[in-house]
């Protein structure tokens, strides 16, 4: 029988998925940072994980693949700002420009997922008038906590972890309103190492919010394209079978201790930006295949879930 050749559609996906971010910083050896100009000082050198890590079997050649995602994804996000499409001046001391052009369903696909991260971040800070702290899991080069700072919107505490797969003494008897976000980063947890981080967070803390931005609809032939193609960098996604839905990325985050639970894909998030900045970054150059971009969108979602924080109103908070 004669093998049936790719559509040009998926052709142009596999030309696109070297460029797209599809994780954190790798999973062993747990570290974490605290920014100055928060309180309390930085901590190094902490207790065993309250849930189990990876295997101790994992090595640094392992995890390279997942080790590289992270240059790909601040060079596309240094590229996106170079044109415009968000104002970032702090990046650039992270991450040298590529010379190599991003095609424009890349850029547009991260200023939705940076646009639609940042709001969440700026409501959760709002309705606790920032008396919080933030721990970005796998924050890689991201750059939240100046920009933050430039809209004088700092938390009380903000941490960077430099590998998920932490828990501290220290953060068990932290009892401020906590924001914890991952991007791209339990999808490369088996489930039930994901499962056993998010009910640490939820017991953890009292009032506490967690934001998650991965793949979705990952069961359909574009879903497997994306994790063959994964597969052929070195990674693997190892959580991906709760990426199966929305219902399944909220029905994770109910079902390990958190009292509510929303996720919205890319695309519907897309849809709801502000008319006027989406008007402004389409016309930074053109997009021939719109189709691409929504079949991308459509694969990636944004969830958030709270719990307590009843009085504030986390609960209410929405995109």
């Amino acid at each position: 029988m004669r093998a049936v050749e790719p559509s040009p559609f998926l052709q142009s996906y596999r030309r696109l998925a070297c460029s797209l971010r599809v994780c954190g910083p790798p999973l062993p050896c747990p570290r974490w940072t605290q920014h100055p100009g928060t309180s309390t000082p930085m901590a190094t050198s902490l207790r065993t994980p309250a849930f189990p890590s990876c295997s101790s079997a994992s090595t640094d050649t392992d995890d390279e693949g997942v080790r590289g995602t992270c240059e790909d994804a601040s060079m596309c996000k240094r590229f996106a700002v170079s044109l415009g499409y968000w104002h970032d001046p702090y990046i650039q001391h992270f991450v040298r420009l590529s010379k190599e052009r991003k095609a424009p369903e890349i850029n547009r696909g991260y200023f939705a997922r940076v646009h639609g991260v940042s709001q969440l971040i700026k409501a959760f800070l709002r309705k606790t008038e920032c008396h919080c702290q933030i721990i970005n899991l796998g924050a890689g080069m991201d750059t939240t906590f100046w920009r933050l700072k430039d809209e004088d919107l700092l938390p009380r505490k903000y941490f960077e972890v430099d590998f998920p797969v932490i828990v501290t003494r220290k953060l068990h008897s932290i009892k401020l309103p906590t924001l914890l976000i991952t991007e791209c980063v339990l999808v490369y947890m088996t489930p039930e190492q994901s499962a056993n981080l998010l009910k640490w967070a939820a017991s953890s803390f009292d009032t506490a919010m967690f934001i998650n931005y991965e793949q979705v609809n990952m069961d359909d032939r574009f879903g497997q394209i994306m994790i063959e193609n994964l597969r052929r960098r070195q990674c693997d996604l190892a959580g991906v079978q709760t990426c199966k839905s929305l219902e399944s990325q909220k029905e994770r985050l109910l079902s390990n201790g958190w009292e509510t639970a929303s996720a919205v894909d890319m695309m519907e998030l897309y849809s709801k930006l502000p008319q006027a900045e989406v008007s402004r970054i389409e016309s930074l150059e053109f997009l021939d295949e719109m189709e691409l971009l929504e079949q991308l969108m459509q694969h990636y979602c944004l969830c958030w879930a709270t719990k307590g924080g009843h009085e504030l109103g986390l609960k209410e908070i929405t995109y």
